[in-house]
């Protein structure tokens, strides 16, 4: 099996579901139906032999009507290839299915596409920020997000002095001997 092939299957199977397959430098990317991604992605991975989720990532399109897209990569061990699926997302309902049933990796990869650009995935176990505090109102991956960051009422309490390392228990010491800048020699 390979990537094209895989493709193939799909459109086969899945019909007008799969709305686009894109063949660029001998990668292969499906665009998909969200209503249909975890069919699809059960489908690569019992019937297809994609039997690794390496990946889940987001692209904010700003300006495009959907604005997002939601990127699965996967890969097959037993025939050493990748396959790219790509679920477009609007704006307006920010939102498309957990795969967590099909593949446990999938938790982390959710819960940091969900912090990083508010794509919420429905039937999460545990769908909470993982990057950053739990309260914070952005999206620090949107394309609106302004580099500088936002103002915030947070005080800077974490920021304020520079935290004194030296001499400390966990720092090395340069030069001399290996054994006497070892931190663990100095407790």
């Amino acid at each position: 099996m390979n990537a094209p092939l895989a493709a193939e299957k799909l459109q086969a199977k899945f019909g007008e579901a799969i709305t686009k397959v894109n063949e660029f430098r001998d990668e292969t990317t499906v665009y998909v139906d969200r209503a249909k991604i975890v069919e699809i992605c059960k489908s690569c991975r019992d019937d297809l032999g994609f039997d690794h989720l390496v990946d889940i990532c987001s692209v904010d399109n700003m300006g495009e009507d959907p604005r997002f897209e939601v990127v699965y990569h996967l890969y097959s061990y037993a025939d050493l290839c990748t396959l790219r699926i790509k679920a477009p997302v609007p704006e307006d309902d920010a939102t498309i299915d957990s795969i967590t049933s099909l593949w446990d990796s999938a938790d982390w990869h959710e819960r940091e596409t969900y912090d990083m650009m508010g794509i919420k995935f429905n039937n999460h176990p545990e769908l909470r920020r993982i990057l950053m505090w739990d309260g914070f109102p952005f999206h620090p991956l949107r394309k609106d997000f302004p580099l500088a960051g936002k103002p915030s009422e947070m005080p800077d309490v974490a920021f304020s002095n520079a935290a004194p390392l030296e001499g400390g228990p966990f720092v090395t010491c340069s030069g001399g001997d290996t054994k006497k800048r070892e931190p663990r020699s100095r407790a």
